[in-house]
């Protein structure tokens, strides 16, 4: 070759030998020990250099809107909250919206409106659960619904009056209510910092207004990742982002009928798409795999999400399906204590598993499932490693995968080969010391397109 935008020089690619990589128009050009003078150069002094990571499963605008919301999930007692959402409102001085995430249930009763009234008696509040599937509103916020017919996912009590519960209404809610979607801008920076160069929002309501949304985000600058959509049978095709699997979404306590499910599998074939299937517990995962059997099978680029609980007996049929398992396994560390809490022993070993599905040759991929976990891959592998909980006890201790392995789950490609998008993360410290998270991002700098957009 007889140019180059760029030039990597001595770099190692995975802790191999010194190399120089060439990037011409966006990618890898070549690969090679010292190449000739070919354009402006970057030297790499002897650092590790790795693809860029993939965030496979994570809710891009949720996160933003977390970051501007009160943060209740490390709050034990009623009285904690009450104290955390009252000082929100001291601080804002304000009569708009008071949002709230992260709540955990385990801090009491299930709240009502009547609970929500006492602690925010006069603006209107929304509160988030911990795992995304409830809001939770006050009476200020209630009146700002519109007047009946409401859809199922609002709960009433005796009355049929709105009790303050709305499970799984993210779209119908954020349609009534109105307002501004947050800027991507501070996450997807900090996503670079930590060395991420794509990612694939899972969000099921991903339609034309969301796709809309970001391809906004990306012209103006705000979303720097390469994006993959999920989302629902009218996710428009557009040169901005990829589209993913059509997403279903359902609970085990209110599982649609189905042959509904099997209906939507046969429109994602239809259109040409796979499908990817949130699999939180046992019964969801089950349902899907009954849904996929009866629509016709499983199809290249059909994703399991979650896969929180997966039996042993069930490895042999994923496999064979050729489904591919992503999952969280920084939820081991993050929720693990208590999950060793709440959960029967003989159960544990079902939980986020991961390397008896390598073994069985099921494909595993990782993902935060930001905002309800850290957007922190290094978080992640470190627990994929160690598979330990924040209490230090050991979890499920067997399913514990080797650093390349761990380090594997973020990646779409093992190797840095020609031809590829020079998207890529040069490290500060090696591959080997990986495994010891110390909170620090180990990312000196990231490439996208042969572009920095993080340099520490």
């Amino acid at each position: 070759m007889e140019r180059a935008d760029l030039v990597l020089r001595d770099v190692r690619p995975f802790g191999g030998p010194v190399k120089d990589i060439a990037i011409l128009d966006g990618r890898v050009a070549a690969v090679a020990p010292a190449l000739p003078h070919l354009g402006p150069s970057l030297e790499g002094g002897g650092r590790d250099i790795i693809p860029g990571l993939h965030d496979d499963h994570l809710h891009l605008f949720a996160t933003a809107a977390q970051a501007e919301s009160v943060d209740l999930s490390n709050l034990k007692t009623a009285n904690d909250i009450r104290s955390a959402l009252r000082s929100a409102v001291a601080a804002q001085n304000s009569s708009s919206w008071l949002r709230a995430t992260g709540l955990v249930e385990a801090a009491g009763a299930l709240p009502d409106r009547a609970l929500l009234d006492e602690w925010v008696p006069d603006r209107p509040l929304r509160i988030q659960g911990r795992t995304g599937g409830l809001w939770l509103l006050n009476s200020a916020a209630l009146g700002k619904i519109g007047p009946p017919p409401w859809p199922d996912s609002v709960e009433c009590d005796q009355m049929g009056q709105p009790n303050g519960r709305i499970w799984r209404g993210d779209e119908w809610l954020r349609h009534v209510i109105g307002g501004q979607p947050p800027c991507l801008g501070n996450i997807s920076r900090e996503l670079a910092s930590y060395g991420i160069t794509a990612v694939t929002d899972a969000s099921s309501t991903n339609g034309p207004a969301e796709a809309k949304l970001f391809e906004n985000a990306i012209a103006g600058g705000q979303l720097l990742q390469r994006l993959t959509l999920m989302g629902t049978e009218n996710l428009p095709r557009s040169a901005m982002f990829d589209s993913g699997p059509l997403k279903l979404l359902y609970d085990e306590n209110a599982l649609p009928p189905l042959e509904a499910v099997i209906s939507r599998i046969r429109s994602a074939r239809d259109q040409g798409r796979s499908v990817a299937a949130h699999c939180v517990t046992l019964s969801e995962l089950l349902f899907f795999l009954g849904a996929l059997r009866e629509a016709g099978g499983a199809k290249m680029g059909d994703r399991i999400e979650h896969g929180s609980v997966v039996p042993q007996s069930l490895l042999p049929d994923i496999a064979k399906s050729g489904l591919k398992v992503v999952t969280q396994p920084d939820f081991v560390r993050t929720r693990g204590d208590r999950y060793l809490k709440t959960i029967e022993s003989y159960e544990i070993p079902n939980l986020y598993r991961l390397k008896s599905l390598k073994n069985a040759g099921i494909a595993v991929a990782a993902g935060s499932d930001a905002p309800y976990g850290s957007m922190d891959p290094w978080s992640a592998i470190s627990s994929a490693i160690h598979r330990t909980t924040l209490d230090g006890q050991g979890f499920g201790q067997t399913e514990a995968l080797s650093t390349r392995q761990a380090l594997a789950l973020f990646l779409r490609s093992r190797h840095i080969l020609p031809g590829m998008p020079a998207d890529l993360c040069l490290l500060k410290r090696p591959i080997s010391h990986l495994a010891e998270h110390k909170g620090d991002s180990p990312i000196a700098m990231t490439f996208i397109a042969g572009h920095v957009i993080y340099e520490c």
